[in-house]
């Protein structure tokens, strides 16, 4: 089973801070697509990542063939569908951006919503854009939906400020959209916050189902009040549902791990192969058969205040 996220790359700031180069990639089998990427760089609101350290917000682009966009011809041979930049900042300075490419499949059932709240338009999250499949009819009712602060997943992120994660979306009285989802087979969901450009609230979705998953696993893992360590939070797993009581006692420094590193830069951090790692966390992903990773830090004021794991 392929995930709907096929590939994963961050691009950080050259010494100069003039262009972006890039840092590190997660390809999979798109070796072709790999080779077109890595001697690239993007200057200011140039080409995807550009354009999302320019505009400081998650950028979703759902044409590849775009006249902007770099890489259309390895884009198309390697069936790529869509794509969505995550600009990552601590205050004014930018630390990376992250990019995270999906696969073209006739039979995909999920979506990538991008949420803003403009206190010049309306008082709740209304959808800025949004990347849905098949779910054409999932995608009309995200379109005529507006969320307050708390309500639905994307108000809840917004009022918490955190990564937020609930699964079985069909049965949740906290989706609000649950007949849809149960319908359309929509399971799992992840939110994250972005809220650092004033009077201009983000928050990224990704809505998942059993048989083409945005990811195989999600995690949310945060440093304890001393910040000392990162513990376990919440997640949502496809292969082990019961997965989380394994890590529920784990901690984690900042030393030795992928998500230490992570909490430890403030930059996306991606292994092909966490199973190996030497920690609770590469114990509970080789039990479950689960190799990539990439961890997102969720930065807010300057701080790390969250690291979410995606597994393929």
């Amino acid at each position: 089973m392929k995930t709907f996220i096929q590939i994963a790359e961050v691009w950080t700031p050259s010494r100069d801070r003039s262009t972006l180069e890039h840092h590190d990639g997660l390809y999979g089998e798109h070796r072709q697509f790999a080779r077109a990427s890595r001697d690239l760089c993007f200057g200011y609101d140039e080409g995807l990542p550009g354009k999302a350290w320019a505009s400081r917000q998650p950028v979703l682009l759902k044409d590849l063939q775009s006249s902007w966009f770099k890489r259309s011809e390895a884009a198309a041979a390697a069936g790529l569908s869509c794509a969505v930049a995550i600009p990552l900042f601590a205050g004014d300075f930018l630390l990376a951006v992250l990019v995270f490419f999906c696969g073209d499949d006739d039979q995909h059932v999920g979506a990538i919503e991008l949420w803003r709240h403009d206190p010049d338009i309306s008082p709740g999250l209304k959808l800025s854009d949004g990347y849905f499949g098949i779910a054409e009819s999932f995608e009309w009712v995200a379109q005529h939906t507006e969320f307050m602060r708390g309500f639905g997943l994307p108000g809840m992120a917004w009022q918490s400020e955190m990564p937020e994660i609930l699964d079985d979306l069909g049965h949740s009285t906290r989706f609000v959209r649950r007949d849809d989802a149960r319908k359309l087979g929509i399971t799992k969901g992840l939110a994250l916050p972005f809220l650092d450009q004033p009077g201009h609230d983000h928050v990224l979705t990704f809505l998942s189902a059993l048989g083409t998953p945005i990811a195989r696993r999600f995690e949310t893992w945060c440093p304890d009040e001393t910040g000392s360590v990162l513990m376990f939070l919440s997640g949502a797993c496809d292969v082990k549902p019961d997965f989380a009581a394994t890590l529920a006692t784990a901690t984690l420094d900042k030393n030795g791990s992928l998500l230490g590193q992570c909490w430890a830069t403030g930059l996306p951090a991606m292994s092909q192969s966490i199973a190996t790692e030497n920690s609770a966390v590469g114990a509970s992903a080789a039990a479950a058969g689960l190799d990539a990773m990439v961890a997102i830090p969720v930065i807010r004021q300057g701080q790390v205040r969250a690291i979410v794991a995606l597994y393929f």
